[in-house]
């Protein structure tokens, strides 16, 4: 396990079959801010997989993700427009099994959401990804966290992940509905920075990874004053910090 203090593993393989990966979580504000500085801290973080929250949406709306992901060292794997914003992107270590963008009820007057989700392996171990960007409405937030625990466990796989911006706080319904029935990466592992909202001034976690059962949490954390990520690019990147985490996902029997 990783301290605060400690660097994060690396990916690989165990010989085992089991595969240490990265997971990022970022909340990209329709790469309406320095898409530079942003592929930059993404690329430091070597993650094997990027959750996605404010996707392009609309005019070129492929290309503009397909240009964050070159830039990236990284592939456009599913989501965008047709998850009303969130999207998963990975590295070439990822094979991937299926991919579906699912569309959530949409509540008059307020902003459509959706899930991007994928199953995918890494060596030996197969895992099922969800990315997320729940509502601001507290009452369509809480049904919207349900929803994501039955679409995680209809992956149909053992071992499963969701990340993404909960519009909620860790004493909140919503964020507490999701980490009692998954492990919240951060308060297993903390590693890094806890607050991943605003970038100027950072006080409040609503933007967080969650695991199921039997992976392992290596840490996890915002990834600030880490090698290759600045406070210039984080501040210049986007409005949210990105989370990062390090887990250990067992070989499928």
């Amino acid at each position: 396990m990783a301290t605060s203090s400690s660097a994060l593993p690396t990916s690989r393989t165990e010989p085992d079959g089991s595969a240490v990966i990265r997971v990022l979580s970022y909340n990209i504000r329709s790469m309406r801010d320095d898409t530079d500085a942003l592929a930059r801290v993404i690329r430091a973080c070597a993650p094997d997989l990027v959750l996605i929250q404010e996707a392009p949406r609309f005019f070129r709306w492929r290309k503009k993700l397909a240009r964050l992901a070159r830039a990236s060292d990284l592939v456009v794997l599913t989501g965008g427009a047709t998850a009303a914003g969130p999207a998963i992107l990975c590295n070439l270590r990822a094979t991937v099994e299926r991919t579906e963008d699912v569309l959530l009820p949409l509540t008059p007057g307020l902003h459509r959401r959706g899930f991007a989700t994928a199953v995918v392996r890494f060596g030996g171990a197969r895992l099922g990804v969800l990315s997320c960007h729940l509502s601001l409405q507290k009452d369509e937030r809480l049904e919207q966290g349900g929803m994501l625990l039955d679409r995680l466990a209809g992956l149909g796989t053992e071992h499963a992940i969701a990340g993404g911006d909960l519009n909620d706080r860790p004493a909140g319904r919503t964020f507490g509905l999701l980490a009692d029935s998954l492990q919240d990466c951060w308060a297993t592992a903390p590693w890094g920075g806890e607050y991943s909202s605003t970038p100027a001034d950072p006080h409040q976690r609503i933007d967080a990874i969650f695991a199921t059962k039997g992976v392992e949490v290596l840490g996890c954390g915002v990834p600030t004053g880490r090698p290759g990520v600045t406070q210039t690019d984080l501040r210049a990147a986007t409005d949210h910090l990105p989370v990062l985490a390090a887990l250990r996902v067992p070989a499928a029997l």
